[in-house]
């Protein structure tokens, strides 16, 4: 191992980078991401210059993020305009592109301890956690955003999880780097700094292991999660409409006389339904008197082109959206997903792409819309269920920290529907774990829906109740977990991260004469 860090510092970086991700679902080995953590802090402290820094912390994050990402390529499969291979191709050049942000944080330490520090030990580590915090921040919000994976999730089967109330998952990543840093400093036997920081981590953990989310009350109102297993080769069939259907209907249920709220998945049915009453009437033929079905289905806009000489009317666009059904076949409300998914939704650079051979990975020609961002639905009051508000965020959107909730109008739960069929293996269970820290975050219980798995009831701190596994058709019946109070991350947001990377920083400056 010393040769291999002496002599090929950049392959041991590559290799450390890809194991880190060993530590996201499935594999949720987060004891190795912490250890490669510090081997890449070994890495780069022995770096002789800015160039060489820059190189490491970027090939750590090739290799982190082939390996996390590799979902991507399973999603290429179902799509005829584009060879299935490139999926591959996709994972590599997305990873090129992500691990210029633990590159900046790496750099971003580096240089900072040379500034303020004189290259002291205690003082970089402190900085790369503070650094950590703007990189991840800037992935999720450069270009759109690509927040997925964030490295505070490896802390999920940990109770260190629960610091995510306070600080967010970005604050979150910065404890792995702390945890990664005390490692580093035990192993050189500066026992008292490591202590130092690893007491703080100590005591998150026995927080959360001890911490509980409140009991369910007694007429807390019921709910059903429907999973079809419907696969993503079969989801566009024309031909297997009326079965998917029936399906759907079968797993819903009889109407029973308590009222319920049914939760089907994103892109659930075909139908227009603003302009389908026919289908309105079918949903609400489910429905008992109380009852209301959330239901994914798209909204279409058309626009009049001319067809040289002649008007025809085309599709413009769309949204993806999550309507309300009520028994009396109205639609009161629906939610347009707002952070739309890049090469998925729409095709950035369309009129540069295209003529490339490149497509979306959904069928159609006409891009999606965003909506305007998180809202809160009010959803029509029941006997036995009282008027609640429902925050909605569509599949990809429960990935963005901070941004999940309208704080102005706080629901009592949010509905994630989202289709993972084209999320290979580990996609599905990476999904569902970033779910669960948005409930952590923001103090919330979510449902979530999905065609072919992980369909789930997660309460409020970020406990998964009840859960339909891959590849599996059925149904969750169950009470609606409370909320709690908003969390301090509920009411400061992504500012609280922020906080902690100044208080890193502060720290990082005030100890430089107290270290080696």
């Amino acid at each position: 191992m010393q040769a291999v860090l002496d002599r090929r510092p950049k392959l041991a970086a590559l290799i450390a980078g890809f194991l880190s991700a060993t530590g996201f679902e499935p594999l949720k080995l987060w004891p190795v991401t912490l250890a490669c953590l510090a081997l890449l802090i070994l890495l780069v402290e022995r770096a002789p210059d800015r160039r060489a820094v820059l190189a490491r912390g970027w090939l750590f994050g090739v290799g982190h993020f082939t390996l996390g990402l590799n979902w991507i390529a399973h999603a290429f499969t179902f799509q005829d305009a584009m060879p299935h291979w490139f999926g591959y191709g996709a994972v590599v050049l997305l990873s090129l592109y992500l691990a210029v942000y633990p590159a900046l944080a790496a750099l971003g330490a580096w240089w900072l301890t040379r500034r303020f520090a004189s290259g002291r030990t205690l003082p970089f580590l402190l900085f790369l956690a503070a650094c950590w915090i703007a990189s991840e921040y800037l992935r999720a919000a450069v270009f759109t955003g690509f927040a997925w994976n964030p490295l505070g999730v490896i802390w999920l089967p940990t109770g260190i999880a629960i610091a995510s109330t306070l600080i967010g998952t970005y604050g979150l990543g910065a404890l792995a780097l702390l945890a990664s840093g005390a490692l580093f400093l035990a192993a050189r036997r500066d026992f008292k700094p490591a202590a130092a920081m690893a007491a703080p981590l100590l005591a998150l953990a026995l927080w959360g292991l001890l911490a509980q989310a409140p009991a369910t009350p007694a007429g807390a109102p019921r709910i059903r999660v429907v999973q079809p297993n419907i696969g993503q080769d079969e989801k566009y069939s024309a031909a297997l409409e009326e079965a998917h259907f029936r399906t759907l209907a079968a797993l819903s249920g009889a109407p029973r006389p308590a009222p319920r709220l049914i939760f089907w998945p994103e892109a659930a049915i075909p139908a227009y339904l603003d302009m389908e009453p026919a289908w309105r009437a079918r949903l609400a033929a489910l429905l008992g008197p109380g009852d209301l079905l959330l239901t994914g289905a798209n909204k279409v806009y058309y626009k009049q082109a001319d067809k040289g000489g002649y008007s025809e009317t085309v599709l413009a666009g769309a949204n993806n959206s999550v309507w309300i059904v009520t028994p009396d076949a109205r639609l009161p409300a629906r939610y347009d997903k707002a952070h739309l998914v890049p090469f998925g939704e729409y095709l950035p650079m369309r009129s540069i792409l295209q003529p490339l051979g490149l497509s979306r990975l959904v069928p159609g020609d006409a891009d999606f819309w965003p909506g305007p961002g998180p809202q809160s639905l009010t959803l029509p009051v029941a006997p036995g269920r009282p008027e609640m508000r429902m925050g909605v965020q569509i599949c990809y959107e429960i990935i963005f920290s901070g941004q999940v909730v309208d704080a102005a109008n706080r629901p009592a739960f949010l509905f994630n529907p989202s289709n993972d069929a084209w999320f290979g293996s580990w996609g599905p269970v990476q999904h569902l774990a970033q779910a669960r820290l948005r409930a952590m975050e923001e103090g919330l219980p979510i449902v979530r829906a999905t065609p072919t798995g992980v369909s789930a009831i997660i309460d409020a701190r970020g406990h998964v109740l009840r859960a339909l596994g891959p590849h599996h058709a059925g149904f969750l019946d169950g009470a609606l977990p409370p909320a709690l109070s908003p969390t301090l991350f509920a009411r400061l947001g992504n500012w609280a991260a922020f906080l902690l990377l100044l208080l890193l920083a502060g720290l990082a400056i005030a100890t430089r004469g107290s270290s080696r």
